[in-house]
């Protein structure tokens, strides 16, 4: 019994129980051209995955694509160059300005006083150097009289001296002939009226002998005076260049003052957007402190990290892809301006530089992470409205 218990649970193990189903009047083995096209669809299947896989790979490598990118612009801070109360502030936070838009204006009366006190003290030393150039003239014009004083002085000692020659002469005559007729008197070979006649000559030549002699002592006390004079005179003449040394300074003051004049009112440098404005109409400005931020919308670019691995297939001048997250679906286009080359170092890595010995972290990484670097994309054609600083997006490197 227990043999046939046996056997009969071995050929219900081997003989299946067959199964009905409605429809079917039974089932069998599958036929053999369902077998060959399950076998090309695995086939098909793992060869479409590594195409998939290759193309991905071929077109990761040779065009690098990465999201670790942000938007970036050029920013100034604008800040007065003079201080004084804000009378006009036509902008306001976030607005586009077009170069040349007046961004503020300060308060100019105290800069046109001064403008206008500069212009008075030019004025006032160009009036004083032609009143020194006048009296400059007149001291000139008085040496020139002084010198000719002293030629005529000079020509009236010389005539002086000639009279003097010549009444010397005269009275030397006069005294001899006297002297030689006197002791002929008393032999009567003259007459007392010679005699008389010979005293009166020799006197009235002595006598212009005298007047010759004060004469020359005149003409030499002139020729002193002269010369006195004209030394005064010469001392008196100056010259301008000490007033003339003064018009730099004078016209330096003046262009300070129309420059910070000029300074009250400031324009956009470039078309911008403003941002960070928080000053209003009546507050004080003062120089060098700023006030807000212009971005430059001339210009955007996209700072997109790249793996140091992706860095041979970028080149500066090639063309790239960049869409901003704020309108995904619009492509930009970009051309490559430079690649960094260089970025902060790990310090979990490399330690840290410091003085004395170098601070070595003891860590193991198992996982080592490629290094990024900042590739610069210069965006052709952007729309204002849609970049903003910081703002991320995504960079793919094209051909050129």
């Amino acid at each position: 019994m227990a043999n046939e218990t046996d056997l009969n649970s071995q050929e219900l193990v081997a003989s299946p129980k067959r199964v009905d189903h409605p429809g079917m009047t039974g089932v069998g083995p599958a036929p053999p051209h369902r077998e060959f096209l399950g076998r090309w669809l695995s086939i098909g299947i793992v060869a479409a995955a590594l195409l998939v896989g290759t193309i991905a790979f071929y077109k990761t490598t040779r065009f690098p694509r990465t999201d670790d990118a942000t938007v970036v612009a050029n920013l100034i801070g604008i800040a007065p160059q003079v201080e004084g109360p804000l009378v006009k502030l036509p902008v306001h936070d976030n607005q586009f300005v077009r170069k040349g838009e007046l961004l503020f204006e300060i308060d100019d009366r105290p800069y046109q006083y001064a403008l206008e006190r500069a212009l008075s003290e030019q004025a006032a030393l160009e009036g004083q150097i032609q009143d020194e150039q006048r009296r400059i003239a007149a001291l000139k014009s008085a040496v020139l009289v002084a010198e000719a004083n002293i030629r005529s002085t000079e020509a009236e000692i010389t005539a002086a001296e000639k009279a003097i020659t010549r009444a010397e002469a005269e009275w030397q005559y006069a005294s001899n002939n006297l002297h030689r007729l006197e002791p002929l008197l008393s032999k009567q070979f003259v007459t007392p009226d010679d005699i008389d006649k010979a005293k009166t000559s020799e006197i009235s030549r002595q006598q212009a002998l005298r007047e010759a002699q004060a004469q020359l002592v005149l003409s030499q006390t002139k020729r002193t005076s002269a010369s006195s004079q004209h030394e005064q005179a010469a001392n008196a003449v100056t010259t301008l260049e000490p007033l003339i040394n003064q018009r730099g300074a004078k016209a330096a003051a003046v262009k300070k003052a129309r420059y910070d004049l000029d300074n009250c009112r400031v324009y956009a440098p470039f078309d911008a957007r403003v941002t960070n404005l928080t000053i209003s109409e009546g507050a004080y400005a003062h120089s060098g402190q700023e006030m807000f931020l212009l971005i430059d919308a001339r210009h955007w670019w996209a700072i997109a990290n790249f793996r140091e691995g992706q860095l041979e297939h970028v080149k500066p001048g090639m063309r790239a892809d960049v869409y901003v997250m704020s309108k995904p679906d619009r492509r930009f286009v970009g051309i490559v301006d430079s690649i960094g080359f260089g970025v902060t170092p790990d310090a979990d890595v490399i330690g840290r530089f410091q003085s004395g010995l170098p601070d070595v972290q003891r860590t193991l990484n198992w996982v080592h992470l490629a290094s990024r670097y900042p590739v610069r994309v210069r965006v052709e054609d952007p729309e204002p409205e849609l970049f903003r600083v910081s703002e991320s997006a995504v960079v793919v490197i094209r051909k050129r």
